[in-house]
């Protein structure tokens, strides 16, 4: 059984605060893109009580214990002893430390996969639960449409939001931003919930308004410290205005750049042949 786990982009990022978990508080819209994995599972009927986990596209860094499809199988496998070994294949696609959620949407379609080739019955909101326990940006996959994220990003309100006559961009240079270090360079404070809920609020508005006002409302916190350590990201979403882009940004905490332009209006960019450029209809 295939599944092809998709990408997403933030548009607009706010750290509102610290929580007492050690986590933070954010507000963004989660935007699913359609740059996809590959993710296929089959029985292994040659062990018992075990994942075998395989890998082609994109090189994963790493203890492969770490990687999240092996630990949605591990997940489930706690609460369902009778779930059988598989043999999963991840063919990568969506490049890694990018800002665009590829791990988290594969472990999120892990448990999709699972749920649905051994029946395993699992609600929506079941599923959000364990994909919460795979990481903050996971449950926004089990949902997979434009979504206003809240708290660690696990409090998702679908919104109506759609950007058809539009194309999508997205500059990937190869650089990594530690997300450790992009939120500790941030000042933040003890959350405070009046000031968290007038920043979603706003977001919310913004996002409702013409994309042509975005330019100068709608911020990713993150972009200050990364381009001021990280100059040629910061660059890239220059560029990608210079060449008439209606709105561009960061995503996550990078080190990815998209820029939306009016469909068919997407200019020939001379990026580094080492940078990875997408372009999708949205």
């Amino acid at each position: 059984m295939l599944f092809f786990p998709n990408c997403k982009i933030n548009l607009g990022l706010k750290i509102t605060g610290k929580r007492a978990d050690g986590y933070h508080d954010i507000a963004t819209v989660f935007f699913p893109v359609p740059i996809n994995d590959v993710i296929e599972i089959i029985d292994n009927k040659e062990l018992l009580d075990v994942i075998e986990f395989t890998q082609s596209g994109i090189p994963i860094a790493g203890d492969q214990k770490d990687n999240l499809c092996i630990k949605a199988w591990y997940l489930l496998k706690n609460d369902f002893p009778k779930l059988p070994s598989v043999k999963l294949h991840l063919h990568k696609a969506i490049p890694m430390g990018a800002g665009l959620g590829g791990g988290s949407a594969d472990g999120a379609a892990t448990l999709l996969l699972l749920n649905q080739k051994y029946l395993l019955n699992l609600s929506e909101s079941q599923l959000l639960s364990y994909a919460l326990q795979l990481g903050s940006d996971c449950p926004f996959f089990i949902i997979n449409k434009p979504c206003l994220g809240t708290g660690r990003g696990e409090l998702l309100q679908p919104i109506s939001l759609t950007l058809k006559g539009y194309q999508l961009v997205i500059i990937n240079p190869g650089i990594h931003v530690n997300t450790g270090w992009a939120f500790s360079q941030l000042n933040l404070e003890a959350n405070n919930l009046n000031e968290n809920a007038s920043t979603i609020q706003s977001l919310s508005n913004i996002i409702s308004n013409d994309i042509v006002n975005w330019k100068d409302e709608l911020k990713n916190d993150f972009e200050q410290p990364v381009f001021e350590k990280f100059p040629a990201i910061g660059v890239i979403k220059n560029s990608l205005y210079q060449n008439g882009a209606v709105y561009a940004s960061m995503s996550g905490s990078g080190s990815s750049v998209f820029g939306i332009f009016k469909e068919n209006k997407i200019p020939h960019f001379d990026f580094p042949s080492n940078f990875l450029v997408f372009s999708k209809l949205l």
